[in-house]
């Protein structure tokens, strides 16, 4: 446990260094708020549940579950293998209205030394009218392959390899705070910039919320709202979990039409990932880890898209819990040996 902290306290440090300009403090309005995540106590375990042989589930749960494959063997080329199912943490996630605001690196807030990414400095405003339900989020996206460095399951081929880093922040993409930018990745959301198909997310929410998202209305996020535009500005905000629950289905979505993101649920992904640009909501779980972990009950780790209202209470706490974190559980199917 000592060492694992302290090795994040390293990256941390390590960061803070590599960005800061000599005589800066930290950049931009607002106190960072945010803790390290212990890999034992803050982790949804159940989460990793339900663990299924085929169509048949070994280790069983009350959480839904897309479909696994009928046949409990399955053969990648020559080699035969047993079609396994589960759900594996791979991701943390910062989600957090301040600029450089490393929410899972214990609140740390980091001056790049160039003004960069402050487009979203204001949250929620409560001034009326419109403005107040518009908000401004950032990202930073950690490889998180918490399995395997902690080697709870020994050689096996279907865990995702890899230490603690960092893959992506939000305030270096222009495409993440300009919507007109961002209909490079996502034309498509003049389709769906309509009435209709807005109130047609009705469905997608009550079936989330109830069981799973509706994978065929991708343009939906739920209870939460629409997965266009692909980016941190959110016009419909009501709060600060379905907020950032909304921008990290939309950041996950949009890691998916990058193609930096792919697929590893269903059939096709027992003998390894494949392209996914229109995302399967299905596929992923989202775990509060900041400012409260959620680590136990049904709703602990739900997925994209369930109604907010048992999740919002003690997630949101004025001054000194405004920063959202999650860890994100990602389906697998993999024939393993």
């Amino acid at each position: 446990m000592s060492s694992i902290r302290a090795f994040l306290i390293l990256v941390a440090a390590t960061l803070s260094l590599a960005f800061a300009s000599p005589a800066s403090a930290d950049p931009g309005p607002g106190k960072c708020t945010g803790s390290f995540v212990n890999p034992i106590t803050d982790i949804c375990w159940s989460c990793l549940f339900p663990i299924s042989v085929g169509g048949l589930e070994i280790w069983p749960s009350n959480r839904p579950d897309p479909d696994n494959p009928d046949l409990p063997v399955c053969l990648c080329g020559l080699r035969p293998g047993i079609a396994m199912g589960f759900w594996e943490p791979v991701r943390l996630a910062d989600v957090s209205m301040k600029p450089w605001c490393f929410v899972n690196l214990g609140g740390t807030k980091l001056d790049p030394g160039f003004d960069i990414g402050f487009r979203s400095i204001s949250g929620p405003s409560a001034v009326g009218g419109a403005s107040q339900y518009y908000s401004s989020w950032h990202v930073h996206w950690y490889a998180y392959p918490l399995i395997y460095w902690m080697e709870i399951v020994a050689d096996f081929l279907c865990l995702e390899p890899g230490s603690i880093d960092i893959l992506y922040i939000s305030e270096i993409d222009p495409l993440w705070q300009d919507s007109e930018l961002t209909a490079i990745i996502n034309p498509e959301a003049v389709l769906f910039a309509n009435p209709l198909a807005l109130a047609a997310c009705a469905a997608d929410c009550a079936a989330s919320t109830a069981n799973l998202p509706l994978d065929e209305m991708f343009w939906c996020a739920g209870c939460q709202g629409s997965m266009y535009p692909m980016n941190g500005n959110v016009s419909a905000s009501i709060g600060h979990v379905q907020a950032s629950r909304l921008v990290l289905s939309r950041f996950a979505y949009k890691l998916h039409r990058e193609l930096v993101s792919w697929g590893t649920m269903g059939s096709k992904g027992l003998c390894g990932k494949y392209l996914m640009p229109i995302m399967r909501k299905q596929q992923y779980r989202f775990q509060a880890t900041n400012p409260n972990p959620a680590t136990n009950g049904r709703y602990a780790c739900p997925p994209i898209g369930t109604s907010t209202t048992l999740q919002e209470p003690g997630q949101m706490i004025p001054a000194i819990g405004e920063d959202m974190g999650y860890l994100v559980w990602r389906k697998r199917n993999c024939c393993a040996l």
